[in-house]
C-alpha cells in the first residue's frame, strides 16, 4: 500500500468513528419502527379490502399524482418504483377486477391512459379514510421523532 494511503487511513477511520458517534440510533430505530408499523397496517387494510398492497398503492398514485394530465402506465411504473412490464401486468389485473379503465392516448398511440372506475374510487376512498385515521394515531409519534431530528441538526 502506498505510504500516502497509510497516512490517510487513521484520519479516515477517525472521521467515520466521529460520524458514527453522532448518529442517534435510538431515534432512527423508532422512526423505522413507526414507518414499518404504518406500512404493515396499510398492507393489512388493503388485503381486508380485497386488494394487494400494490393495487392499493396504484389506486392512490393514480388519484394522488394525476393532475390535469391523465396517468399513463409509465407513470404508474415510476410512481410505484416498478418496471414498465410489471406496471402493464398490474394494470391488466386491476382492469379485470373493474378498478381501472384504460384507453390508448389519441394524441400518442404508444401511450396507454389509465383512470379509476367508480368501484376503484370507492375502494380508494374507504382505504384512505382508515389510513387517515391511523395517521392521526401514529402522527404524533412520527412528528416527535422528526422534531428530534430537526433539533439535533441545529446543534
Amino acid at each position: 500500500m502506498p505510504q500516502s494511503k497509510q497516512r490517510r487511513a487513521p484520519a479516515a477511520t477517525a472521521k467515520r468513528s466521529a460520524a458514527a458517534a453522532t448518529v442517534d440510533y435510538p431515534a432512527l430505530a423508532r422512526f423505522r419502527y413507526q414507518l414499518r408499523s404504518f406500512l404493515a397496517f396499510s398492507e393489512q387494510a388493503a388485503q381486508q379490502a380485497g386488494l394487494t398492497p400494490q393495487q392499493h398503492q396504484a389506486l392512490l398514485a393514480i388519484k394522488g399524482f394525476s393532475g390535469e394530465e391523465p396517468t399513463t402506465v409509465g407513470d404508474i411504473a415510476r410512481y410505484l418504483l416498478i418496471r414498465h412490464h410489471t406496471a402493464v401486468e398490474l394494470v391488466n389485473r386491476m382492469t379485470k377486477l373493474g378498478l381501472l379503465t384504460r384507453a390508448v392516448d389519441a394524441a400518442d398511440g404508444r401511450r396507454v391512459l389509465v383512470t379509476l372506475t367508480a368501484q376503484g374510487e370507492r375502494k380508494l376512498q374507504a382505504l384512505s379514510k382508515i389510513h387517515l385515521e391511523e395517521l392521526t394515531t401514529a402522527g404524533p409519534a412520527l412528528g416527535k421523532i422528526l422534531r428530534h431530528f430537526r433539533q439535533s441538526q441545529k446543534r
